[in-house]
């Protein structure tokens, strides 16, 4: 009986330590599965929808940045949600409010959705996921999306990020981190957080 108990208790400490080693692991890669409300915001940098250089440091502590993570460009649900944030936008700046959608998709895939759809914020590539893990949120294998109103052009992505929206203030620590159910209606949920938050 001794046996089994040492027995069981040694194999719960070396569980321990191998789910410690997969964290330090994965903040060494820059992951950050642990960010929480009040935390310091990661900083990060990506090539935006006109093919420049992208610095959070330039943005964040001047205005509330609004990062969304979004599984792909020309999606049904993602349409929705970008369009929303479109939609929203003078209410949003008139706030403070800068609105920045990351999706795994390359600059130029960008470019046609921002122009196709007349959005009015910028667009960061993350085509191997690396500023999503910064935000602790999963990314899947990437695919292609056929896009009937270009003439079927297929398009291709690097990963599929989950859709996640994190509320960045002007402290440069995270007021929201929300796994997002629906996507049209997350521009206005932003908005109604702000203001119940008074921001």
């Amino acid at each position: 009986m001794r046996i089994a108990l040492r027995l069981g208790l040694a194999a719960f400490v070396l569980g321990i330590f191998a789910v410690s080693g997969v964290l330090r692991a994965a903040e060494k890669a820059g992951e950050n599965p642990e960010l929480k409300v009040g935390d310091k915001a990661p900083t990060f940098e990506a090539t935006d929808d006109q093919g420049k250089t992208w610095k959070s440091d330039d943005h964040v502590g001047k205005k509330i940045v609004v990062v969304y993570f979004y599984p792909a460009d020309f999606t049904g649900g993602c349409t929705k949600e970008a369009c929303a944030f479109r939609d929203e936008g003078k209410k949003l700046t008139d706030k403070g409010i800068e609105v920045i959608g990351i999706s795994g998709d390359s600059a130029k895939n960008h470019e046609l959705f921002k122009k196709h759809h007349k959005l009015d914020f910028t667009l960061l590539a993350d085509e191997d996921g690396a500023i999503a893990k910064k935000f602790g949120v999963p990314v899947n294998k990437g695919g292609e999306v056929k896009v009937a109103d270009l003439d079927n052009l297929v398009i291709k992505q690097g990963v599929r990020a989950e859709r996640w929206t994190i509320i960045i203030g002007k402290d440069g620590k995270v007021i929201s981190r929300e796994k997002i159910k629906d996507a049209g209606a997350e521009a206005k949920r932003v908005l109604d957080a702000l203001d119940k938050d008074g921001k």
